[in-house]
Order: structure tokens, then C-alpha cells, then sequence
């Protein structure tokens, strides 16, 4: 993640419409990086030490398409949202080439653009908390999320128990009692 991060810094240093800054903690580095994040276009938001990253959000709430720069980046809710609608995708070993990305942005068409912050506008209450929790808000997400982990989970539980007793593919795991079905 570093890595990719330096060598776009290398590549985008001193481009015309670029700006690169680094970010501060505290409330003054917060409400910055809000102001900047507002009046730009694309927000990068390149794979990190994390499977996700608060740069990612912070674009999305402040208005800003998210160009994510990552091969195997997890994105939140995934399995609900479409981030297509909202995001470039880049491969990392396209956006470090020199001379790639920006000519790649610019080439975005100003439909598309527009579409993409219209979609925006209305993704960005999937990532905003609230009290109480709003219905398709983050809370919520979560837990639509974990259910439909839980579903899978006992679908595998279920298909493992399975098993006819005496089969050549008894599970052995500890974690079931074994299907105790003979044969009359």
C-alpha cells in the first residue's frame, strides 16, 4: 500500500490540476481534508495497510468520486451496494505507469462524471451515523451484512451434516453431531 502510494505521489507531484496533500490529524486536519475532498472531482484512495480506508468514505461523503486504486481492495457492504455507480476502478500496476492515470481521468466523460456524483448524493447515507439508526444507513448495513453471513454459515453447517453414516466421507470435525441414518 505504501508503496503504490509514494510512486503516485512521485508521478503527480507538480501535475496541472493536481493537488497532493498530506494529511493532518485533529479537527483542523479533519475539516482540510473535507474542504479539498468538496471541490475535487476524484479523491484517489489507494490500497493501504488496511483492508479499507477512511479516505474512501470521506470521499463519498464530501461528494468526491472515489478513484480506488487497489487488485484486491474490500469495499463495506459490497454485497448490497454497487460501487460502479460511484467509483473508478484501477488496477495498481496501471496507476503507477507513468503517464497513465491522469490521461485515464481526463478521458472520463462529463456524463459520466455528473452520473456518478448524482449517485453520490444518494450513496452517502449508506456511510453517514445517525441516532437513532436510519433504515439503509451504516448500522443497518452491518447487520443486513452479518445475516447474510449467518445464512451462509448454516447452509455449510447443514450441507456438512449431511453425510450418511458409514459414507467414505465422514466428517470428523467435532463441531456436529454425525447424521446417525442406518440402513433397514
Amino acid at each position: 500500500g505504501g508503496k503504490i502510494r509514494s510512486k503516485l505521489v512521485t508521478e503527480l507531484a507538480g501535475a496541472k490540476d493536481v493537488v497532493i496533500e498530506e494529511g493532518t490529524s485533529g479537527d483542523q486536519g479533519k475539516a482540510a481534508a473535507q474542504k479539498g475532498m468538496r471541490r475535487s472531482i476524484f479523491c484517489l484512495s489507494p490500497a493501504g495497510d488496511t483492508p479499507s480506508s477512511a479516505r474512501l468514505f470521506d470521499a463519498i461523503v464530501s461528494g468526491c468520486i472515489p478513484v480506488i486504486i487497489s487488485d484486491e481492495l474490500e469495499l463495506p457492504f459490497e454485497g448490497i451496494l454497487d460501487y460502479r455507480k460511484i467509483a473508478i476502478f484501477v488496477s495498481s500496476t496501471d496507476a503507477v505507469q507513468p503517464g497513465w492515470l491522469l490521461p485515464f481521468l481526463k478521458g472520463i466523460s462529463s456524463t459520466q462524471i455528473r452520473e456518478m456524483r448524482r449517485n453520490l448524493v444518494e450513496f452517502s447515507r449508506h456511510f453517514m451515523y445517525s441516532s437513532p439508526a436510519q433504515p439503509l444507513g451504516p448500522e443497518d448495513l452491518v447487520w443486513r451484512m452479518m445475516g447474510g453471513k449467518l445464512v451462509s454459515i448454516k447452509l455449510h453447517t447443514r450441507r456438512s451434516q449431511r453425510v450418511v453414516k458409514e459414507s467414505r466421507s465422514v466428517c470428523t470435525c467435532d463441531c456436529r453431531s454425525g447424521n446417525n441414518t442406518t440402513s433397514s
